[in-house]
């Protein structure tokens, strides 16, 4: 009777202070939002675990989920007014300012929280390169033993176009424990070829193999597509400016180059001859034979 009591008391403070908790914090973003035109969500990560005292893991999921509904309110809100137009790669016109705070504070609430690293690895390069390097250099300190999170920040500057830096992050990240013998190899190939298409391919790979969040393996998958996208489209180019005639012609269509394009990496789409796009939606002709992106491509551009 004694245990039974003593966990009820145990339970009853618990929940109470995650109440106080969740009032302080929507206090502070009511305060705030008064002061300025959008949203300000956010302490900084002191005063965050300052407010927590004692509920630190409670504190870092609610500020985790609030990032991830601050990024997803954006894209509604961009959506609505591009009709509905927006790729994973167009980061940047969101305009995320609050993004990196966000996810200082679940850290530092909870320097293990390894999805925010890597969420913040994928989205704040396009936005804030400094500030996803300082979340990634945070995170590596605190997880001394994490390959994955030197494999992230060697991402990052693979990004900036810093291929020596990247190359000694993924160096320092293969002498951890249990780092796939690839990781040596990407440290070399940083070396070698960084700027090269097809270590950009091996990168974004090793990236979707070694993450377990479906958000960052889906914007791993849309930079692949875009990839892809782009060497397509520089192949087909390639061979419809081969047979000019078809434009003298004013005969610009795909059956007359179908055969061009029967090459095993091709998929064909059966009624117009035009091959398809990584998405599996034909390609379009537009401008007098220029190759394009169909507006149903889940491609991104």
């Amino acid at each position: 009777m004694k245990t039974d009591l003593l966990l009820a008391l145990v339970l009853i403070v618990c929940l109470t202070g995650a109440v106080g908790l969740s009032r302080g914090f929507n206090q502070h973003r009511r305060d705030e939002s008064n002061a300025s035109g959008e949203e300000h969500l956010y302490l900084n990560g002191r005063g965050a675990r300052r407010m927590s005292l004692a509920f630190n893991g409670l504190a870092a999921d609610w500020y985790w989920m609030r990032s991830l509904q601050y990024v997803g309110a954006k894209v509604v809100d961009y959506e609505d007014a591009h009709n509905g137009q927006f790729g994973l790669t167009d980061l940047s016109v969101l305009d995320l300012r609050f993004l990196p705070s966000l996810l200082d504070v679940t850290t530092t609430l909870d320097p293990q929280f390894i999805p925010a690293y890597e969420y913040g690895a994928v989205i704040l390069p396009e936005i804030n390169p400094d500030a996803a390097i300082a979340l990634l250099s945070k995170g590596i300190a605190a997880n001394p033993s994490s390959w994955r999170l030197h494999q992230d920040l060697g991402y990052i500057y693979w990004q900036r176009k810093d291929y020596a830096r990247a190359s000694q992050v993924y160096e320092a990240g293969a002498k951890l424990p249990g780092a796939p013998a690839w990781v040596t190899a990407m440290a070399a190939r940083m070396k070698a070829e960084g700027g090269s298409s097809a270590a950009a391919r091996e990168m974004y790979q090793r990236l979707y193999e070694s993450s377990d969040d479906e958000r960052v393996r889906q914007m791993v998958v849309a930079q692949l597509m875009r990839m892809q996208w782009l060497e397509d489209r520089y192949e087909i180019q390639h061979v419809l400016d081969y047979f000019q005639f078809y434009r003298r012609e004013g005969r610009c269509a795909w059956q007359p180059v179908a055969d061009e394009f029967r090459e095993p990496r091709w998929h064909i789409d059966p009624q117009t001859g035009a091959p398809l796009d990584p998405s599996g939606v034909p390609y379009r002709l537009i401008d007098g034979c220029k190759v394009d992106l169909d507006p149903n491509s889940k491609v991104p551009r």
